[in-house]
């Protein structure tokens, strides 16, 4: 994953109103939820939750299905593996901090 995709992923995530939903959907597991049954647990108006799993689909982080008149909506486990692997990547490797010359005053 590059810089630019992990970042977009990261911003979807940074409103409260969106980190409650993809929790709510990671959660949920594979089964995922219908737009209806996250509108009933989150008690957000439609509007409102279309605005932010429409945010979330277009980074990636969420899949939506139709199902009859339905849309089951899914947490992208594969794309949390992603940012979260890119993230850990280089953990505790150190880092290498440029040396400072200075000059004799």
């Amino acid at each position: 994953m590059d810089l630019a995709t992990s970042a977009k992923r990261l911003a979807s995530l940074g409103h409260e109103n969106r980190l409650e939903l993809f929790q709510l959907l990671v959660q949920a597991g594979s089964e995922g939820m219908t737009i209806g049954e996250l509108q009933a647990v989150l008690d957000r108006p439609a509007s409102t939750l279309a605005f932010h799993l429409r945010e979330l689909v277009s980074a990636g982080l969420v899949v939506q299905e139709r199902e009859g008149r339905a849309v089951r909506c899914h947490a992208n486990f594969r794309a949390l593996n992603e940012m979260l692997q890119f993230i850990k990547q280089d953990c505790c490797k150190g880092v290498a901090l440029p040396v400072f010359i200075s000059k004799p005053a």
